[in-house]
């Protein structure tokens, strides 16, 4: 048996609400969000069978991840500093790390945080959000991710980002027109390696065929061909809605 990678959109945030609220720096879940956290939850059919959490260091992400999923056996939450959003507006800018020790305490393990994570301008920085580094850090993130897995059938859930999903899992398939991510806030996508031996050097996923069924019934699922040309087509279409900047 492989392991299964459950991969979860944070919750709504305050940024989410207007274009405005872009503006304001990591910013908290919403309401709606906290009651989103609290719907998937009760909907999630395998707590019994996850044997670790983690998540993108933006505050959203770690509260979705708590709040959905956590418990006292799961903790601390494993955060990875590449798992981050794409873009370099405020609400997509983390904070420091002390900070975050300070808020989330033994609920956090932040030792795969670098210390420049929040620098996503700078020219030698890795999250500057170019095509060529954004890829870099979907396939660095698929890699600290199966270091963590190992070769267990275990099940793990990872919260990240919208923007950032597609290049974790290089499926462009279904963002509407205008937007710039196919996810809905809290919606949970189930994968699994490919490569069940684990030398792939990319690591690349696949999503589950009880994921794709639950979200798209009896639709075909892309071919990998199709996924190419999907991905040049989104990624042509995105970079002005993600601040790419090539």
């Amino acid at each position: 048996m492989a392991p299964t990678i459950h991969l979860v959109r944070h919750a709504q945030g305050y940024h989410n609400l207007t274009e405005e609220n872009e503006n304001m720096h990591d910013p908290d879940l919403t309401p709606l969000g906290e009651q989103q956290c609290a719907a998937l939850r009760a909907a999630f059919p395998h707590h019994d069978k996850l044997v670790r959490l983690v998540a993108s260091p933006m505050r959203r992400t770690l509260h979705t991840c708590i709040r959905a999923f956590g418990r006292d056996e799961l903790y601390p939450v494993v955060a990875i500093d590449s798992l981050q959003e794409v873009s370099t507006v405020p609400s997509d800018t983390g904070s420091d790390v002390d900070k975050l020790r300070a808020e989330f305490g033994d609920k956090l393990d932040p030792a795969r945080v670098r210390d420049t994570w929040t620098d996503k301008k700078s020219r030698d920085s890795p999250f500057e959000p170019t095509m060529e580094k954004l890829t870099q850090r979907g396939r660095e993130a698929r890699l600290a991710l199966r270091e963590i897995a190992g070769d267990g059938d275990g099940h793990i859930v990872v919260v990240t980002h919208g923007g950032f999903l597609h290049f974790l899992t290089d499926d462009w398939h279904g963002i509407p027109t205008h937007y710039a991510t196919g996810w809905h806030n809290c919606e949970l996508r189930s994968y699994q390696f490919v490569d069940a031996t684990g030398q792939d050097p990319d690591a690349a996923l696949k999503e589950t065929n009880e994921s794709w069924v639950r979200r798209e019934g009896d639709t075909t699922p892309p071919t990998e061909t199709e996924m190419r040309e999907m991905r040049a087509v989104e990624q042509r279409r995105i970079s002005p809605l993600l601040k790419v900047v090539d």
